[in-house]
């Protein structure tokens, strides 16, 4: 028997019912589901210390379990001393496993870990049925040591989903937990 993470158990034993009742699909592989989950951080500050994107990348992979890599400028910008080629943040794609532990955790530890929480935003959607998220502090993640934190960063969240509404999408992402704030 193999691990089988606990949302993902949850979302074919009840997350499945509960979208199709709500829907009507009359399949099962028409209800949405998580595809992937992207942590991206933008360092700007890394034009004039390239350790900060070090720092970032070794950041992501304590938080995600998963080695982050570094993301380069596409192109010139001479307004903010940016050169093509140059490390400019790092990033993360999370699937299968690690995406389900990852989202537990965002859930069940971090989240509940920001001050004066009561919810997240629901309109941080695109129109396709992919959600965004903004966390502000690196240090609400239990994995990171806030005596080894360089500076105080935040990071973007992104949800993707195979679903094509917004609407579907915040009901999947609700019923997998995400703690939407009640409008």
């Amino acid at each position: 028997m193999s691990y089988v993470p606990r949302l993902k158990e949850e979302y074919q034993s009840r997350v499945i019912k509960a979208l199709t009742d709500e829907f009507g699909y009359s399949n099962v592989m028409q209800v949405p589901k998580l595809q992937k989950i992207v942590v991206s951080k933008g360092v700007g500050a890394a034009i004039a210390d390239k350790k900060l994107i070090e720092y970032a990348v070794e950041e992501l992979t304590t938080i995600t379990g998963q080695k982050a890599v570094s993301t380069i400028s596409k192109k010139d910008i001479a307004n903010f001393k940016l050169r093509k080629g140059m490390p400019i943040g790092a990033k993360v794609t999370l699937r299968g496993v690690k995406m389900y532990e990852f989202l537990d955790r965002l859930i069940t530890a971090s989240l509940p870990r920001v001050r004066d929480f009561n919810g997240i935003k629901a309109n941080g959607f695109d129109g396709r049925g992919n959600y965004n998220l903004g966390i502000t502090e690196q240090i609400i993640y239990p994995e990171i040591n806030i005596d080894q934190v360089k500076k105080i960063s935040g990071m973007d969240i992104t949800f993707v989903t195979s679903a094509t509404t917004d609407k579907e999408a915040k009901s999947l992402l609700g019923e997998l937990g995400l703690p939407f704030k009640k409008n």
